[in-house]
């Protein structure tokens, strides 16, 4: 690991940015990242595989790999990503700078990997893809993944991930761990979230983040996208189709490591527009010497909170439909059949004579309905255990 990030700060933009002294990652995790990582701990079997994993996996051997075949960014190699890098670290008051190496690879990826302590990689395509500002928002998305402890989490993922394929072959070997395969990568998708609002406390550049994610989607092209077009695909791509199209997004993205990235974008946007966002930017924001008083049942809550209003605000049809379930609005199978497009147009069969009375039935609900006690499925105190618990600090 490199040396704080106090020696040779000297190096940052001339425009001034905001720095966040003791800031806790749950300043910017979005509430989604927090429910997945619940859970995926509470995933039977998850904790024997981590335990074990956690002692097995070769690290040293990946740092050896990366430190042969890769380039190590420094004062004297990669020096531009070298002073973004300690000014990320600096900006979200990260105590160690990550080790981070240039890999040659066409395609723009960047991760942050690592057991002990984390390794930032980023690949040559993303290097020529990005200008300065847009690259500065990757470098704090990848310190944003360090500093809320995520790497330990991807670098079991791309273990297993490896060692599902060298299983496939024994009966129901591959298919115990595929299970935790596909819970990893759910969390891993909501992580690159907060990750991603971790970029934009760094850059404190939303154009510029907006720009990078677009790059990313279409490539070097900028003179031939537009930033607001490109969120309205993220709108179209929420709101389209029916039911079939609900249930094709989440087959499409099951296999990905990474949303889509118009809905990254979206996402991003609605957090920069939130109080949340600007009660950050004004300095006032969780720190880490908070963190060991953090209630398990806010947290909760809170994740609780943002699916409920998530449902309700959706535009996606299967969205539409939980919400006029939750709500008490007709019934299920003539709402499957209307989504579907097969019965749009039809109307309820009025009551024949012996099939009951029609009204007193219960059809209706009052103002007391489903979740108007404000609970958002709080168990009490014996819920999930916050996802913050047991993480390491020093992992990305």
């Amino acid at each position: 690991m490199s040396d704080s990030h106090d020696n040779g700060h000297e190096h940052v933009p001339s425009r001034q940015r905001r720095r966040f002294p003791g800031i806790s990652s749950r300043a910017y995790e979005h509430p989604a990242d927090r429910s997945a990582l619940v859970a995926l701990r509470k995933l039977s079997g998850f904790d024997t595989v981590f335990k074990a994993l956690s002692g097995l996996l070769p690290e040293r051997s990946l740092r050896l790999l990366f430190l042969s075949d890769s380039v190590r960014v420094s004062d004297r190699q990669f020096a531009h990503l070298n002073v973004m890098l300690r000014d990320a670290c600096y900006i979200l008051d990260l105590e160690k700078v990550p080790a981070m190496y240039v890999k040659q690879d066409p395609a723009p990826n960047a991760m942050c990997i690592g057991l002990d302590e984390p390794i930032i990689v980023v690949t040559t395509g993303l290097v020529e893809l990005l200008d300065e500002e847009e690259m500065r928002a990757v470098v704090g998305h990848e310190v944003g993944h360090a500093l809320s402890g995520h790497a330990v989490y991807r670098t079991i993922l791309l273990f297993l991930t490896s060692l599902a394929v060298r299983v496939a072959w024994i009966p129901l070997g591959n298919v115990a761990i595929m299970a935790i395969v596909t819970a990893l990568r759910e969390w891993f998708r909501k992580s690159e979230l907060s990750a991603d609002r971790a970029g934009l406390l760094v850059g404190q550049d939303l154009q510029a983040s907006m720009r990078g994610l677009m790059k990313i989607a279409g490539g070097n092209h900028l003179h031939e996208m537009n930033v607001d077009a490109f969120l309205e695909q993220a709108e179209e791509y929420e709101a389209s189709g029916d039911l079939r199209d609900s249930v094709l997004k989440i087959l499409n993205v099951l296999p990905r490591s990474h949303p889509f990235t118009t809905v990254r974008a979206a996402e991003l946007k609605k957090w920069a527009a939130s109080r949340e966002y600007q009660r950050t930017m004004d300095g006032h924001y969780p720190r880490r010497d908070e963190d060991k008083d953090t209630s398990v049942r806010d947290s909760f809550r809170e994740s609780a909170s943002h699916y409920a209003t998530h449902v309700r605000s959706s535009k996606d049809p299967l969205m539409k439909l939980v919400n006029d379930i939750a709500g008490g609005a007709g019934d299920l199978g003539d709402r499957m059949r209307r989504g579907f497009g097969g019965f749009a147009g039809s109307q309820p069969r009025p009551p024949k004579d012996g099939d009951g009375p029609a009204e007193g039935s219960g059809g209706s609900q009052g103002p007391e309905g489903p979740g108007s006690d404000g609970s958002d499925g709080d168990n009490g105190s014996d819920g999930p255990r916050s996802p913050r618990d047991g993480s390491p600090r020093d992992g990305a």
